[in-house]
């Protein structure tokens, strides 16, 4: 007789609608570290251009589609049913997973370069549509108008950066050397007006000198306040900052011409000598940044100095892989080593102003190491006759709290001695 059928699995019930709004969060924020250090996967297909720039755009538009549908449902009551949210949540879990999908199958040989900006966009997207599924779960459906919209705005404004991406890697490099020169623009811009204002901090603290005359300053000294030399600048500060203000144009004014030189003779297919240009041209504007601030008061010549030559290295190390590269098809060309000058001359004279404290801490940095070794070998010194004082010790049967007492002396042959003579004289 046929065995009676085994009853059916039971389905588990979904979780209730707001838990899978944050569980869908979690699981979208999991896949960020993914996508960040993310190689491209391998494929034997021929790599089409247009085929993926219409995926990309295409997985773009349908997450923004998502978004809009997930933010009008979860915006009004009643919310969805467990099962409606469940599959709600699977469109935008695939649709997340489609676009960053599309993003992996970008091969490294169109360019590190654009490879980063995909990524980045890609990254904005999956992190805007985390953030929305964070707000909807946190802000009362009653409330529409609140910040589950801005979050909604987040996504749909990452989505329509996605057909504003650069088509190649030259595309990119430029975009990237663009952004380059504007950040040091602006950083030469802000050094500059405080100079000619000869107000370091734009007058944000006038309010602290007008009320110079308050008997609670002194206490505000003591707490660490600024003082007016922390706030203005010296005579051989204002002094040094001119060079540092001409080596800051300078590296304006190389970023200018890589970004020209690019422009002109850059080959689309010469991929990893634009990458390389793109790379070295990404620390200028840090160590600009560097050197802009450490010329606030109170300024240290020696932090100036360093930071100048760290520029200066950057500089020269991005004008030689521009000169050996395809950009500029002659490398006697005169501006480069014109800018190389100019660079050297402001280094020289950055060098000139600062020398008197390089040497200063080079005297200082020697007498500490003296004293590091005097007291090193003093200590040795102390150890050995700490030892023998204490062999002394043992062989006239001097106490345990004494011996003690000596291992912890600054002086133990002093000690010892007296205690030698102390237990002599008591026998």
């Amino acid at each position: 007789m046929a065995s009676a059928a085994a009853p059916t699995a039971a389905v588990p019930t979904p979780a209730p609608p707001l838990e899978q709004i944050r569980h869908l969060a979690v699981e979208l924020r999991l896949l960020l570290p993914g996508v960040r250090v993310g190689e491209a996967r391998e494929t034997t297909k021929e790599f089409n251009p247009e085929t993926f720039w219409r995926r990309l755009n295409e997985a773009a538009v349908n997450v923004s589609r998502e978004a809009t549908t997930l933010t009008e449902i979860f915006s009004r009551v009643p919310l969805p049913s467990p099962q409606e949210t469940q599959r709600f949540c699977e469109q935008v879990r695939a649709a997340v997973k489609a676009i960053i999908a599309v993003y992996y199958s970008l091969p490294k040989d169109q360019g590190i370069t654009l490879r980063k900006l995909v990524r980045n966009a890609t990254l904005d997207i999956v992190d805007g549509m985390a953030q929305l599924m964070d707000v909807l779960f946190i802000t009362p459906a009653q409330s529409p108008e609140n910040s589950d919209l801005i979050s909604y705005n987040s996504v749909w404004t990452a989505c329509q950066q996605v057909p504003r991406i650069p088509r190649d890697n030259k595309a990119a490099a430029l975009s990237m050397l663009t952004k380059n020169v504007d950040f040091v623009k602006d950083a030469h811009e802000e050094m500059e007006q405080a100079v000619e204002e000869c107000d370091p901090y734009c007058g944000l603290l006038n309010d602290t000198e007008d009320n110079s005359d308050n008997p609670g300053d002194e206490e505000d000294d003591r707490l660490g306040c600024p003082n007016n030399r922390d706030l203005y600048w010296s005579e051989e500060d204002q002094e040094l900052i001119i060079p540092c203000l001409a080596l800051v144009r300078a590296s304006k004014a190389c970023l200018k011409k890589i970004r020209i030189s690019v422009a002109e003779n850059g080959k689309k297919d010469q991929v990893a000598q634009l990458d390389d240009i793109v790379d070295i041209s990404d620390e200028i504007s840090p160590s600009v940044d560097d050197l802009a601030l450490s010329i606030y008061p109170p300024m240290c010549h020696l932090t100036v100095r360093i930071n100048s030559a760290k520029l200066v290295s950057v500089l020269k190390k991005a004008l030689e892989i521009t000169k050996a590269s395809h950009v500029t098809p002659q490398p006697e060309d005169s501006w480069i080593p014109l800018l190389i000058n100019a660079v050297d001359h402001c280094m020289n004279r950055i060098k000139e102003l600062t020398q008197n404290e390089l040497e200063l801490a080079i005297v200082l940095g020697e007498t500490c190491q003296v004293k590091a070794k005097l007291k090193s070998s003093r200590r040795s010194k102390l150890g050995k006759i700490r030892g023998g004082v204490l062999e002394v010790g043992k062989r006239v049967g001097m106490p345990m709290s004494d011996l003690d007492s000596i291992k912890n002396s600054t002086c133990p042959g002093s000690e010892c001695v007296g205690r030698k003579a102390q237990i002599a004289e008591d026998r």
